[in-house]
């Protein structure tokens, strides 16, 4: 650790604590880059963790962080995310999904150029995950089955929100600690042209990013805390027009990922214009301080990289998000528990 970051630390371990939540988005193995901006944060004692909403892979890294700390605190929560990518990466070495030579001899992190994804693209887009994969097989249940305690997640200290989109009435629902089980997670994540819908309770269930990419509603309606540290992996803004199909679709879907978290944030961000209400949910949102961390180098990696789970690639992910939690801790520390950092009101820009 530098000096600056030495001191910076060290002034921050003698301030109050201050409660927070955290919304976390998914991004397939792009969630990476959140685990190492959990690392980070769980490196500062005065940041007390209330609740997170999280989905697809933000949902996952929710329900890890949350389990370890629960049985560790914030040691226990760093060493079980640490344990769950590094066995996503090591199941990923049996993965058909490999970087071609030349992506290698590049230093490129997209499998455009793999064999395996782009037989899978092309057969994805003519025949359902029904027709390519009838036994519905997920190897992240399994991971997930062994390294979380799902009945010590139940009374966890930190509440959680998992979303997933129910198929039939196109709503997302959102699950809390007592609700969340391997299937919960495994629906968050469930894009529906890689994976057959997950049944839960008789219904089924597809990715949560099309509903609430994260859910903040619930962080308002239920938790203590009045800031709430937004986690993005979806790049809002992109410089260029997209010209080739998967280019397309990808834009596509971060746009579709990212509507309705934007919707809530106006919400907000209205809601700060208006006059003071005496409803206490309305008066909650807009009380609600928001900050995010986001990194320009995710928007730099190609879409088939989110399917590239290389131990390399994550633990490069994992230091980028560290580093961009670092950026914000630096820039932003002390603003958190004091003032929003996020400009709402540049989301109303257009309406």
């Amino acid at each position: 650790m530098s000096t600056t970051n030495q001191g910076q630390t060290m002034h921050n371990a003698i301030r109050e604590p201050v409660l927070i939540d955290l919304a976390l988005q998914g991004g397939g193995s792009h969630g990476a880059f959140t685990w190492g901006v959990l690392d980070r944060l769980l490196e500062e004692p005065w940041l007390d963790i209330d609740g997170i909403s999280g989905t697809s892979a933000g949902a996952m890294n929710a329900a890890v962080m949350a389990d370890g700390y629960a049985a560790g605190g914030p040691a226990g929560a760093r060493e079980a995310l640490h344990r769950f990518w590094h066995r996503v990466g090591v199941a990923a070495t049996f993965s058909p999904f490999q970087r071609s030579p030349l992506d290698v001899l590049l230093g490129r992190w997209s499998l455009d150029h793999s064999p395996a994804f782009l037989t899978i693209d092309m057969l994805g887009r003519m025949f359902s995950p029904y027709d390519l994969n009838p036994m519905g097989t997920n190897p992240l249940g399994t991971i997930l089955e062994e390294l979380v305690d799902f009945d010590r997640l139940k009374n966890a200290p930190i509440k959680l929100f998992v979303t997933a989109t129910n198929v039939h009435t196109g709503r997302g629902r959102v699950f809390r600690n007592a609700e969340i089980t391997p299937a919960v997670l495994l629906a968050s994540a469930c894009l529906p042209t890689m994976f057959q819908a997950v049944e839960i309770d008789g219904e089924s269930y597809w990715d949560g990013g099309f509903t609430g990419n994260p859910s903040m509603t619930p962080l308002v309606r239920e938790c203590a805390s009045r800031d709430t540290i937004l986690v993005q992996i979806n790049p809002i803004q992109r410089g260029e027009t997209p010209r080739t199909a998967r280019g397309i679709l990808n834009r596509v879907n971060e746009v579709a990922f990212n509507a309705v978290l934007l919707k809530e944030l106006r919400m907000m961000a209205l809601m700060r214009r208006m006059p003071p209400s005496d409803a206490q949910e309305m008066r909650a949102l807009a009380e609600m301080r928001i900050h995010r961390i986001a990194s320009e180098a995710l928007s730099e990696l190609g879409s088939s990289s989110k399917l590239n789970a290389e131990w390399d690639f994550l633990t490069m992910l994992r230091d980028e998000g560290r580093k961009a939690a670092d950026a914000f801790l630096m820039a932003h520390g002390k603003d958190v528990g004091a003032r929003s950092t996020l400009d709402l009101d540049s989301l109303l820009d257009g309406l």
